[in-house]
């Protein structure tokens, strides 16, 4: 049997494009010789839709869609993943389903069983739930057609069937198929293939997973499907964050030449190459599919502004990208030669826009309301809003959209000015703590120099007031981050990561600092999910509470 696998970037609500691009890879296979080619989960309307699928337009455009892609299965199955309409007025209006399709018409619609409501995902927001399992038949296969999460069963007990994969094996398929939907972290790849190979061993047979690529503002997906055989050896492996399409004949020998890509394989791209890719991905996708070519940001002369320039002049061009410097008193000669190599060595355009005398305009207004009171935060903060209101003016008059360039460390611990240096409309690396950006630097440094060696290894500061430095108030970004990765990543207690070995005193501090910054993080811009467990849509918070 051979099956194609169609690896594809859906832009949500654009039926036209997705549809020619779906039914173009159906002629495709066609040609290819294929009996079967295979899309991703909710391809029809792409994912996630979140309350669009609430709009009863939107609904009757998917169902407009997959009567218009049957047309093109002529001569050969088609799967794809899709919302369809529940019947039933007990239930949510909507299941999410992976459907069949061929000589022109839908033969099977399988339905999810297992919807996540973890982390990002709400999928109980809007789909009913399936509550029973059978294989079907596909081209003479006994198939069992499973929808993301179905085949994580046996690893997650809230299934309204109990383990669908065991209902599904006591047939004995001869085919596993599992059209998904998986958002990429730096941490889930090995877990995700670990769960295939386990299902083929089980069910003694072949295996096609199917996911999408492609980011939508916070989430990011990052392809990597798979077909393998009935030993669990990989047969086929389509590209990470790029779309891609092959063709495999499912019952062939996985060739001795294969690629293990399995945990104990150390030929892997390493975690920062994937966050860079990652990172790559969302920005591109962020402008393209809003409609949008040129980006500006504040460029500081330290690491972060960096890192966030040289990804944005990767992405979009370095002639779609404006970086602008913004001196105050306090920055540092080396700071502003600092920014004009990384421009030099980037090639993007730049302008250098002093804010001194508008500081000083503040402080004279500010004179009477403040008299009798020292400088402090308060003076720091408004150079960090001129900054920001500089960079909305040049957004708003020629159109570039704003890069946020905060990092996660930095987030975490509400070490960033609300309307300043937390403006923009694509946080870029809020889920990269300091360290990380550190070996990002370093990884985008790594054919040439591109970020200047003098802003990675010179001491981070926000240059806010005389000889700053980020150490005057935070602790050193190793033990800080290893800290944050306990509370966040890892959601462990204030005691928990105290009896890990950490000071009492300094992750209480920690800690308090997270869960009071929590109404900063409220008002930042999206940002692009590289970790397990970013903030925004997967990690909701009270603003008002009393965590410990």
């Amino acid at each position: 049997m051979k099956i194609a696998l169609a690896q594809l970037n859906y832009h949500i609500g654009n039926f036209t494009a997705n549809n020619e691009k779906i039914i173009h890879h159906i002629t495709r296979a066609k040609a290819d010789g294929a009996d079967l080619i295979v899309f991703a989960e909710l391809a029809v309307g792409g994912y996630p839709a979140k309350d669009l699928l609430r709009n009863t337009q939107f609904i009757q455009q998917c169902t407009n869609s997959l009567q218009e892609i049957a047309q093109a299965c002529q001569g050969i199955y088609c799967i794809i993943g899709s919302p369809v309409t529940n019947t039933d007025p007990e239930g949510k209006p909507l299941y999410n389903a992976a459907v069949v399709l061929a000589d022109g018409q839908i033969q099977h619609i399988c339905k999810k069983s297992l919807l996540p409501d973890y982390d990002v995902f709400d999928e109980y927001r809007y789909f009913e739930p399936n509550r029973s399992a059978s294989c079907i038949e596909i081209a003479g296969e006994k198939v069992a057609l499973t929808v993301c999460e179905d085949l994580w069963d046996d690893e997650v007990s809230n299934s309204y069937v109990g383990d669908l994969m065991a209902e599904l094996r006591k047939e004995n398929p001869s085919l596993i198929i599992n059209i998904a939907a998986s958002p990429f972290s730096y941490t889930h790849f090995d877990n995700r293939i670990n769960v295939l190979k386990r299902n083929v061993i089980k069910a003694g047979c072949p295996l096609v997973y199917v996911n999408q690529i492609g980011a939508h503002a916070d989430i990011i997906f990052d392809g990597r499907s798979l077909a393998l055989d009935r030993n669990g050896n990989i047969l086929s492996a389509l590209e990470g964050f790029s779309e891609d399409y092959t063709v495999v004949d499912i019952y062939a020998q996985s060739p001795a030449t294969t690629k293990d890509l399995s945990v104990e394989n150390h030929d892997k791209p390493s975690e920062i190459a994937l966050i860079h890719q990652a990172l790559l991905l969302g920005i591109r996708d962020y402008f393209q599919k809003s409609g949008f070519k040129r980006a500006v940001l504040g460029l500081s002369g330290g690491l972060d502004s960096a890192v966030v320039a040289a990804l944005a002049c990767e992405a979009l061009g370095a002639e779609n990208v404006l970086a602008v410097l913004m001196p105050s008193v306090y920055s540092s000669e080396h700071s502003l030669k600092d920014a004009l190599d990384l421009v030099e060595n980037t090639g993007c355009s730049y302008q250098i826009i002093p804010i001194k005398d508008v500081a000083e305009a503040f402080e004279q207004t500010l004179s009477e309301p403040f008299r009798d009171r020292a400088p402090d935060l308060t003076e720091e903060n408004i150079q960090a809003r001129i900054r920001g209101t500089v960079l909305m003016a040049l957004s708003n008059k020629f159109g570039h959209i704003l890069l946020n360039t905060s990092n996660k460390s930095e987030a975490a611990v509400g070490y960033g000015t609300l309307y300043g240096d937390m403006a923009g409309s694509l946080s870029v690396i809020g889920d990269v703590y300091k360290t990380q950006a550190y070996a990002l630097a370093g990884y985008i440094n790594r054919e040439r120099e591109i970020i200047p060696v003098n802003t990675i290894v010179k001491p981070p500061s926000a240059e806010l007031r005389p000889d700053q430095k980020d150490s005057d108030s935070l602790p050193p970004y190793d033990i800080l981050d290893s800290i944050l990765y306990q509370l966040i990543e890892l959601e462990k207690s204030v005691t928990a990561v105290i009896q890990s070995g950490f000071d009492e005193t300094l992750v209480k501090r920690i800690a308090g600092l997270l869960n009071n910054a929590e109404f900063k993080r409220f008002q930042a811009p999206p940002i692009l999910r590289v970790s397990p467990k970013a903030f925004g849509s997967g990690r909701v918070m009270p603003l008002v509470a009393k965590y410990f």
